[in-house]
């Protein structure tokens, strides 16, 4: 049921209002789908998520309420939702919301487009005489499932493909500690334009003029340090993903000069800035040590557990083919930039008994910190000197 389904989302974190179940609904009640999954699912995620970053959220959620689903008649014998379920669904909906469903009228008028919505499903059925059963078994059908649907091997639904995802910078920091970590790496500077009341030097020109008020403005006072942030991504690194996109939120409040680019276990001759993409949108790995002057403070985040090989290596990638291995190219970052970290989100006390950790570990000179707050301070400490 659609309610149900809203309620799910919201559980999920995924910025649903009113107004997006409305526009599912109506694209229903217009017949834009009908009764195929995947269908529905590309048409609920275009009408439901206005931000790509909620893409994961929206997949996982779908996946939890859909599990097991192979059509929508199910969906579509559920659409009306019962009391508990009424009170549950006017409880997850903020006052705005509540309004808007009054000035439409009312609860009922909303339970009505679902009524709609299942006697048109249902008049399609009548107008098919091998009924729901005939076209879902028969193989080669262009039923609700298509070509081959009466066989027994299932293809993996969209929804539960693992795919990278880019990191949410948007996500609410879990403990302000992290930023205020951070802020130990500052060098502050007044550049740009002027927009700030110097009242200091307005005091004393007023004064000079004879008491004549003469407003002095100067340009804000910034961050001036420049940052070149490298994630790893995918892999092990899902079991991270939650303090790994704290932590790049809080990069992109405190770091006017950031620069951010993903990589998969450790870095090799391409790395990439959307993982959607990621197959056919590499940038070269010289390119970045060419753009960017040796003054940006280097930060690499992974776990760095992998094969050793994929660092010793070449041919090491579990991705690609790469030409040279990554210590090579974890060189030539050292010998590029006068300060680089590496920040580890698994505990210190584990990196003892991972030799790929500890290959990382004398590849950049033991500058690794654990992604904790005294971590991220020792870390930030050592770029800033």
């Amino acid at each position: 049921m659609l309610i149900n389904f809203f309620l799910t989302l919201r559980r999920y974190k995924v910025p649903v209002t009113l107004r997006e179940l409305m526009d599912l609904i109506e694209a229903l009640d217009r017949r834009v789908v009908y009764s195929n999954v995947d269908d529905f699912y590309l048409l609920s995620r275009t009408a439901m998520v206005k931000d790509e970053a909620n893409y994961d959220k929206f997949d996982r959620a779908f996946g939890a309420y859909f599990k097991g689903l192979e059509n929508l008649h199910g969906l579509l014998e559920s659409l009306i939702p019962d009391e508990w379920l009424r009170r549950e669904f006017e409880r997850a909906l903020t006052p705005e919301e509540l309004e808007r469903i009054k000035s439409l009228g009312g609860l009922e008028k909303l339970i009505e487009a679902f009524r709609k919505a299942r006697e048109k499903a249902e008049a399609e059925n009548g107008e098919n005489p091998e009924g729901r059963e005939g076209n879902a078994d028969r193989p080669g059908s262009g039923g609700p499932g298509g070509p081959g649907r009466g066989k027994k091997k299932k293809a993996k639904k969209v929804w539960d493909q693992r795919q990278y995802r880019n990191l949410d910078d948007s996500v609410e920091i879990g403990t302000r500690n992290i930023k205020m970590a951070l802020r130990r790496l500052r060098k502050f500077a007044r550049t740009g334009e002027e927009e700030e009341l110097d009242m200091d030097h307005t005091v004393r020109s007023t004064a000079d003029n004879g008491g004549l008020l003469d407003i002095q403005m100067r340009p804000l006072r910034r961050n001036t340090v420049k940052v070149l942030l490298l994630l790893d991504i995918g892999g092990s690194m899902d079991a991270h993903v939650k303090i790994c996109e704290e932590l790049f939120s809080a990069t992109r409040t405190e770091f006017k000069h950031l620069e951010s680019y993903y990589f998969h276990n450790f870095i090799y001759e391409s790395v990439w800035k959307d993982n959607r993409r990621r197959m056919n949108e590499r940038i070269p790995t010289w390119q970045l040590l060419n753009k960017y002057a040796r003054d940006y403070k280097v930060v690499f985040v992974g776990d760095a557990t992998m094969a050793p090989y994929e660092i010793t290596h070449a041919g090491g990638s579990v991705e690609h083919w790469n030409d040279e291995p990554g210590a090579l190219w974890m060189n030539r970052f050292m010998e590029s930039y006068d300060k680089l970290v590496w920040i580890n989100p698994t505990p210190r006390e584990t990196w003892d008994y991972s030799t790929s950790v500890a290959m990382t570990r004398e590849l950049v000179d033991d500058q690794m910190y654990p992604l904790t707050i005294s971590g991220l301070e020792g870390g930030m400490g050592y770029l800033s000197k």
